[in-house]
């Protein structure tokens, strides 16, 4: 493993660490975090359904650190995203970002992310991993790295959107995870 990936591993889970302890949002900010709308019903949100957890948003976060996940997530923003939900165990029909940014069945806009929402722009998604410094995890120019979504470069290209994948949600085509990962042993 070269110097630079282990670093951004150790930044990774360090991150994970203090997410956990100060990336958590108040009561207050889940209360204001209902949704915006999503899919084709963008008027009537399903309040039945129950979005990721903040200890489930970790899972997506862990699936992301998954060697495997890179090795088969080809090589843009979207496949990546969608490999590492599929890894953590919440498959989703593959969107690009284009369509995630207008909002797709299976996820809740939120105004407050937590670990493990995605963080969509027009053209590009990825994965928040610290809320609290604004940290996402994506594929970008040097590969699957972390970085900054305040800094002047994301800013630049618009105002984020947030979403949190809809846990129950009927999904025709994900019925059962993608075997692009067989199991094995080490991960069951």
């Amino acid at each position: 493993m070269s110097m630079g990936l282990k670093s951004a591993v150790l930044g990774l889970v360090s991150g994970l660490i203090c997410c956990v302890f100060l990336g958590q949002p108040t009561p207050a900010q889940t209360a204001r975090s209902g949704a915006v709308g999503h899919g084709a019903n963008r008027n009537h949100p399903r309040s039945a359904d129950r979005t990721l957890s903040s200890d489930e948003g970790l899972a997506v976060i862990s699936a992301a650190l998954d060697s495997k996940v890179r090795m088969f997530s080809g090589r843009d923003c979207s496949h990546l995203v969608h490999a590492i939900y599929e890894r953590a165990g919440f498959p989703y029909a593959y969107l690009t970002s284009y369509d995630l940014y207008d909002g797709a069945d299976g996820f809740q806009r939120v105004w407050y992310p937590q670990p493990g929402d995605l963080i969509v722009w027009r053209g590009h998604v990825g994965i928040v991993v610290r809320p609290s410094r604004h940290v996402f995890y994506s594929f970008l120019r040097s590969g699957p790295t972390t970085d900054d979504y305040e800094s002047s470069y994301w800013t630049s290209r618009g105002r984020a959107r947030f979403y949190r994948y809809i846990k129950n949600f009927s999904c025709a085509g994900c019925a059962a995870v993608s075997n692009a990962f067989p199991q094995t042993r080490e991960n069951k």
